[in-house]
């Protein structure tokens, strides 16, 4: 597979090179190696200029193959400073790195069309053609050539069929067409559509092949057209959740940001947001507004509104939320309750514990029927290292409580509100640690001072 990828993409008017701007969370040229992937071919290779350095940094942990374009003269040049890497006897996918939805299906289509004695090319029919090259046909229906929109003639401007840019083709062919490209023409580029009538000269069969939507084609040439793709990527994406079993308040207001698994009876409300590898099991419900990544809800379980879960595990028929911040490390048992304003990070949860309001947990074992009251915290951290606290089974630990790791409250234990603790508690002690309380009779307060004195 050849990529091009070395357009500066000026109508973007960003610092940012045109396939590094992202699409449903990862840059347009992740897309297309993604789906060059998933056809098990030799060699994938990214043909780059404006941004070059960037763009292999944005890829460095990836096994591609990078051939340098440095000054941007066309497609047909484009792909031949990759050609000196690619085997004689190989066959070539050409694909574009700002056109990012084809799918790997697609991309099989044409390789599969192709041999040695054909040629596979993408095209589609557009209600309006404007800009794209046309593909010509002969008076048997046979493509004869491709002709760019400005050096298009009347006739041909009627044409509705067009021509992608990607096509399939035999390595030791296009070695012998691409030095043949000549920059005669409107934009005094070297066009590798150009090739189609060396092909059709050489008697070599032309084959069109359409992709299932006119989107899956569709390239971002600013910052509008980019928009467009994202709503048909998301689009797609609910639609697939749709029949997997979940149910989508409104499929127009869900973004996936990587891989989103559901069980059946899924329910996703409205404007949730899902980043990397997610699984939500059968019957979960996230309500309005949560951000979750990277991370797994188990079944039956409720994610409440305005949530952010990070890196962390939901067991069965937990509740979270609402405005609850799971970060990475968070594991919870079944039926776990984690209410408004808590924050959890690096801690577990024994089944049916909870923490229904105001507080952080961090760095912490809590048992299984274990209650952490409003305005509890846990005090991990010393400025340089982490400490540990562990809650054994029902524990009880009142409101506004401070537990100063590294501790250990054992089994039945039992903390009183207010209290700081520095100690260890032993099982089914009660540990109250907080100033004695003094009333003084007779106090007044302080009244406003008379600022004209």
């Amino acid at each position: 597979v050849i990529i091009l990828a070395a357009g500066q993409g000026t109508r973007m008017r960003s610092r940012l090179p045109k396939v590094l701007h992202p699409l449903a969370g990862k840059p347009m040229l992740a897309h297309v190696t993604a789906a060059a992937k998933q056809l098990g071919v030799e060699k994938i290779h990214v043909v780059v200029g404006h941004g070059a350095e960037d763009v292999k940094a944005a890829f460095a942990d990836e096994n591609l193959h990078w051939a340098l374009q440095q000054q941007q003269l066309g497609t047909g040049h484009a792909v031949a400073q990759a050609m000196p890497a690619v085997a004689d006897d190989s066959l070539v996918l050409i694909a574009y790195g700002d056109v990012p939805l084809v799918k790997p299906e697609t991309f099989a289509r044409l390789l599969n069309a192709c041999n040695t004695e054909t040629l596979a090319l993408l095209t589609v029919e557009l209600d309006d053609p404007t800009g794209y090259g046309r593909i010509v046909r002969d008076a048997e229906n046979a493509i004869s050539a491709i002709v760019e929109q400005k050096d298009a003639d009347a006739n041909q401007l009627t044409i509705n069929e067009v021509n992608t840019g990607i096509l399939a083709a035999p390595a030791s062919k296009l070695k012998q067409w691409l030095p043949k490209l000549s920059s005669e023409n409107a934009q005094g580029e070297y066009y590798l559509t150009d090739i189609i009538h060396m092909a059709v000269a050489d008697d070599m069969a032309v084959v069109a092949l359409n992709p299932e939507t006119a989107w899956e084609v569709q390239g971002a040439n600013d910052r509008a057209q980019l928009s467009e793709l994202e709503r048909h990527y998301q689009r797609d994406q609910a639609n697939a959740l749709m029949k997997a079993g979940a149910s989508l308040a409104d499929p127009a207001r869900v973004d996936i940001r990587g891989t989103l698994s559901v069980g059946e009876d899924v329910f996703i409300d409205v404007n949730c947001v899902f980043i990397g590898a997610v699984t939500l099991g059968c019957g979960v419900r996230v309500q309005p507004n949560c951000v979750i990544e990277n991370s797994s809800v188990d079944e039956g379980s409720l994610i409440k509104a305005n949530s952010v879960l990070e890196q962390a595990a939901v067991g069965k028929n937990c509740e979270v939320g609402p405005f609850a911040r799971l970060r990475p490390g968070a594991k919870l048992g079944d039926k776990v309750k984690i209410g408004n304003f808590v924050e959890v990070k690096n801690s577990t949860f024994g089944v049916g514990s909870k923490a229904n309001h105001l507080a952080y947990v961090g760095d912490a074992e809590v048992g299984s029927g274990s209650n952490i009251g409003a305005g509890t915290i846990t005090c991990n951290y010393d400025g340089v290292n982490k400490y540990k606290t562990v809650l054994g089974k029902n524990v009880f630990i009142g409101s506004n409580s401070t537990l100063i790791a590294p501790i250990e409250v054992s089994d039945d234990g039992f903390v009183a509100a207010g209290s700081t603790i520095t100690k260890n508690i032993p099982g089914k002690n009660l540990a109250v640690a907080r100033g004695k309380q003094k009333n003084i009779e007779g106090w007044e307060r302080p009244g406003k001072k008379d600022r004209d004195k």
